[in-house]
């Protein structure tokens, strides 16, 4: 029974750190006592060995190595059964274990009884510590189940009684009684202790579950909030970018009429401060999808040439505005093609480009692109932009890339910005599996670094196709239905599709243009998404099945959304390219181009995304 006790504790405190949640914990059943001893049985063998060396100062080696042997046998032949009938049983051999238990504590009960007659002077002593020992082994592991540990230490009483038995009418009778009440006073005290200590142990478990149902409960709330948010922002995204769509349409169909110079300058101020405008948003809404794990990031052919045009066309006339010199350098393997999203590429970049432009007065900037190859088919980049700036102080440094945080926050600061940038470029770059490092002296400038990995396609450049020109039907004009809820962007489109020479028709919403579809043929219509009565990709989809004169005509779809998995919704639909809004004309204009083609020509501008 010694290794019950041991065990017993050990498994209890095992499974008390352990536990997920703290439940109310039942009276301790015989089951739980087996799964303890089953989990550390060895240590019975060591209790047993430590009674059989002290047996044999009292009673010679022979006899105390009898009574190991047979004690030995006894809890290695228990331990077995246990095993087995457990594997069988389970649970239900927790009575079984009481019976069981009780008969193998006969052969540790003989210990005792060696001792107390075989022993010499010392024997008693030794018997009556054997007897304590026993009894506080049990009745510790037990002290749950009162019951069952006066069944399984019965063994150990009818040893006392015989032991006080051989001792009536003499002198040390009632010595030997009086050690029962002494002994059965310290048990008592030290199981009210142990269960003063699990009554404690199990009120800070159950304060711990329900900190944790409420921690759960609070998580509950933040994700609906979150995913309202998103809700929010992303109905806010449309009703914003289509106020802005019609400004900077408006701007850019202005810049090409006659304008004298006061008028320019006011209507340059309109385009900088929408496009700051729309960079604010866009800040916004980028670290919202962050923070909500839904960035969307694209595995795409990028070809590094037309990487590098894209991430410094921008700053090359800003930096000669300035006076700056912006160095282009590149070192190292870079390849000709990789797979990787352009896109958030530029992004980081260009955000690191720009602060160094903004903040750096005199000198120059430096941009250089290191390669680095690291396998057949992977390559490792270095994109460092290096600035002659003011630099930025040690103690700025750790605060750099928190979020909505400027380095100078006094109410006269020079540079605007909401702080947002380079948080965002650093978080894109992690989910990249790359990082920004930045390293930086006051008055001496700073030395942004965005390392990141991409897989290599094709090392060397292929040789140049020379690009495919169409035109519109050899100069015809195109019949385009322009479907738009909001007046002023059906003013800008019908502007801009007049100017080039060809006839729009307008129509506020799907249904009404289901109803001119189905009484005139259009060699393009041109669809916006979310509008009253009837959406967009509805009438697209009526359009395609209802057949009819324009079952076939090109559908090119507007949207204020820029999410990846919008544009797969439109073309699955039944359009045949994807826009953004605010209207990028250029992008429209090669839809226009194509339109001789049929939609074969205008969609093959939608496979890459479709990819």
């Amino acid at each position: 029974m010694t290794d019950q006790v041991v065990d017993r504790i050990a498994a209890g405190a095992d499974k008390a750190a352990a536990r997920p949640k703290a439940k109310v914990r039942a009276p301790a059943e015989a089951a739980q006592v087996l799964q303890s001893i089953l989990e550390t049985g060895n240590l019975r063998y060591w209790i047993i060995f430590s009674w059989a060396v002290a047996l044999a100062t009292a009673v010679g080696p022979w006899l105390a190595a009898g009574w190991f042997a047979l004690t030995m046998a006894a809890g290695y032949v228990r331990g077995q059964v246990e095993k087995h009938v457990v594997a069988r049983t389970g649970s239900k051999y927790a009575p079984i274990f009481v019976w069981v238990a009780f008969l193998t504590t006969f052969a540790w009960a003989t210990a005792p009884l060696l001792a107390w007659f075989r022993g010499g002077p010392m024997g008693p002593a030794l018997a009556v510590a054997l007897l304590c020992s026993g009894y506080v082994m049990v009745f510790t592991q037990m002290r749950t189940a009162p019951r069952e540990a006066f069944v399984i230490s019965a063994p150990y009483t009818l040893t006392a009684l015989v032991l006080a038995s051989s001792l009536w009418g003499e002198a040390g009778f009632w010595t030997l009684l009086a050690v029962a009440p002494v002994l059965g006073s310290s048990l008592l005290v030290k199981i009210i202790i142990t269960m003063m200590k699990e009554a404690k142990i199990q009120s800070f478990q159950d304060y711990q579950a329900h900190l944790i149902d409420e921690l759960e409960s609070a998580r509950d709330r933040a994700d609906a909030a979150s995913e309202a948010k998103s809700n929010f922002l992303g109905v806010i995204s449309h009703e914003l970018r289509t106020p802005m769509n019609g400004v900077l349409g408006a701007a850019q169909l202005m810049s090409a009429t006659r304008l004298d110079n006061t008028q320019r300058d006011y209507l340059s101020i309109i385009r900088n401060s929408g496009d700051n405008l729309l960079g604010l948003l866009n800040d916004i809404l980028d670290m919202t999808k962050i923070e909500a794990g839904k960035m969307t990031f694209e595995a795409v052919e990028v070809d590094m040439q037309d990487l590098h045009r894209r991430i410094t066309g921008p700053f090359t006339a800003q930096a000669e505005a300035k006076g700056l010199d912006l160095v282009t350098t590149f070192d190292g393997e870079i390849p000709a093609v990789v797979r990787g999203d352009p896109l958030r590429v530029c992004q980081v970049v260009q955000n690191l480009l720009s602060n160094a432009v903004k903040f750096t007065q005199e000198g120059q900037v430096r941009y250089r692109l290191s390669g680095r190859r690291v396998a057949d088919d992977r390559v490792a980049f270095d994109f460092t932009i290096v600035d002659s700036g003011p630099g930025i102080s040690a103690e700025d440094l750790d605060r750099l890339f928190q979020p909505f945080t400027q380095l100078d926050a006094s109410s006269t600061r020079k540079f605007g910005g909401t702080g947002l940038g380079l948080t965002i470029a650093r978080r894109m770059a992690n989910i990249m599996g790359g990082d920004i490092t930045v390293t930086s002296r006051e008055g001496k400038g700073s030395t942004f670094v965005f390392s990141v990995e991409a897989e290599v396609l094709e090392w060397r450049a292929a040789a140049e196709v020379k690009p495919l020109v169409a035109d519109c039907g050899e100069g015809r004009c195109l019949s385009v239905l322009v479907v738009e809820d909001h007046p002023v962007n059906r003013m800008i489109l019908e502007a801009w599709l007049g100017s080039s020479g060809h006839i729009a028709v307008t129509a506020e919403n799907g249904q009404l243009a289901l109803d001119a579809c189905a009484d005139q043929r259009f060699d393009l219509i041109v669809m916006d998404v979310n509008m009253p009565v009837m959406d967009g990709l509805t009438a697209t989809r009526r359009l395609r099945e209802d057949g009819g004169p324009n079952a076939e005509t090109p559908v090119v779809v507007l949207s204020a959304s820029a999410r990846t998995e919008d544009h797969h919704a439109g073309l699955a639909a039944g359009a045949d390219a994807y826009l953004n809004k605010p209207i990028d004309f250029a992008a429209l204009a090669e839809v226009v181009g194509r339109v001789h083609g049929g939609r074969a020509a205008v969609r093959a501008l939608a496979e890459p995304l479709a990819a």
